[in-house]
C-alpha cells in the first residue's frame, strides 16, 4: 500500500484509477535511491516533470510501466475504497539502485508529458537491479477511507 500520497491527488485517486478518459493509463516510475527526497518535500509535487526536476531522479533503464488490470473496489462493510491492479514486472532488470516506485495518472498516453502527468503516490520499492527479473507485488496500492 502507498507510503504517501500526493496532496494533488487527495481525494482523486480513485476516479484517476477509474481511467475516466479514452487514451489515459497509470504508470509505475521508478525512482533511484540516490538524490530521493523526503515524503514531506515529495508530496508537494504537483506533475512527474516537476518531481524528476528536483532531487528525485528516475531509474530510466528499467523504465516506466504501465499498469494492467486496474480495479476500484467500494467496500461498504469497511467503509473505504480500495485501487489495486496487476503485479508489475521488469524483465532482466539493470541499472541504478532502486527506492521507490511513484504511481502517476497519465490523461493522454498519446499526448501526455510530464508535465501532464500527476503523481497520485509514492510506493517505497527499495532494490538493487542484478539482471534478474523484478516483480512489484501490488495488493492495493491506495486505499481510502472515511473517518466516523
Amino acid at each position: 500500500m502507498a507510503n504517501i500520497a500526493f496532496n494533488i491527488a487527495l481525494g482523486k485517486v480513485a476516479y484517476y484509477a477509474g481511467l475516466p478518459a479514452a487514451n489515459d493509463a497509470l504508470i509505475a516510475v521508478p525512482i533511484e535511491t540516490s538524490g530521493i527526497v523526503s515524503d514531506a518535500v515529495m508530496r508537494d509535487y504537483d506533475d512527474l516533470a516537476t518531481l524528476l526536476a528536483g532531487a528525485s531522479n528516475e531509474q530510466t533503464t528499467m523504465g516506466r510501466k504501465t499498469l494492467a488490470s486496474v480495479t476500484t473496489t467500494v467496500d461498504d462493510t469497511n467503509d473505504r475504497v480500495a485501487v489495486d491492479s496487476a503485479d508489475i514486472t521488469w524483465t532482466a532488470a539493470t541499472g541504478n539502485a532502486v527506492s521507490a516506485l511513484v504511481i502517476c495518472y497519465d490523461p493522454d498516453t498519446t499526448t501526455s508529458t510530464d508535465s501532464t502527468r500527476i503523481p497520485l503516490v509514492k510506493l517505497d520499492f527499495p532494490l538493487t537491479p542484478d539482471g534478474s527479473d523484478v516483480t512489484a507485488t501490488v495488493t492495493d496500492f491506495f486505499r481510502a477511507s472515511s473517518a466516523a
